[in-house]
């Protein structure tokens, strides 16, 4: 598979040979799915809570007599029939949300997904990234002389082979950037991000992880 590489200016100056077991798989949406979905509901937290009937705090007081008002029979306010009473089937903290993927399946839509990247050229090498200072300016001016991150429609996510402390402090405050190693790349934010750069040296990381 021939991968794009740009230069400064975000111009295609020549071609990169990437592996076609990672860059150059059959699209399986399902698997894509499955993957993308499992990551999300690995990330949730699980501890949300509601009230059963006994637990919310209302006086057991009958509300009104038994008979003769011509409403419903009510014996207290904490009813779940009542707005403001406690829940029949209350979600509890002890729910357990994550999935499981196998490794094998992991590997399979990670690759699929960068696949798919470079076949609709959302997807392009550079030679390396980085900045002199800790600055954000001096960043984002580098992804504006290219084109990229100045807002949703040009978001871009980079991985980079090392992300040094002044790559991670210039790009952690820009909001439609986001600069990770390969190790930490999620299919979330692949599928989400607009752009995706990839360094040369993130190359054979990615080989060697999804191959």
């Amino acid at each position: 598979m021939q991968l794009e590489l740009l230069n400064e200016q975000g111009q295609a100056t020549a071609k990169v040979d990437a592996p076609d077991t990672v860059f150059a798989r059959d699209y399986n949406e399902a698997l894509v799915h499955q993957v993308v979905v499992a990551y999300q509901a690995n990330a949730r937290q699980g501890t949300r809570k509601q009230l059963t009937r006994a637990e919310v705090k209302h006086s057991t007081k009958k509300p009104f007599r038994q008979k003769g008002t011509g409403r419903a029979r009510a014996g207290m306010t904490s009813s779940p029939l009542w707005r403001g009473g406690g829940r029949i089937f209350p979600n509890t903290p002890d729910e357990n949300f994550s999935q499981k993927v196998n490794k094998k399946m992991y590997r399979a839509g990670m690759a699929s997904i960068l696949s798919q990247l470079a076949r609709d050229g959302r997807l392009a090498v550079v030679e390396s990234i980085g900045v002199e200072a800790p600055k954000t300016k001096l960043l984002a001016a580098k992804f504006k002389a290219m084109g990229l991150g100045t807002d949703n429609a040009n978001s871009v996510m980079v991985i980079a082979d090392q992300v040094d402390d002044n790559l991670l402090l210039a790009s952690r405050n820009l909001a439609n950037v986001l600069v990770v190693e390969p190790r930490y790349a999620d299919p979330l934010s692949l599928v989400f991000y607009k752009k995706v750069l990839v360094t040369k040296g993130a190359i054979e990381q990615l080989k060697e992880m999804f191959a």
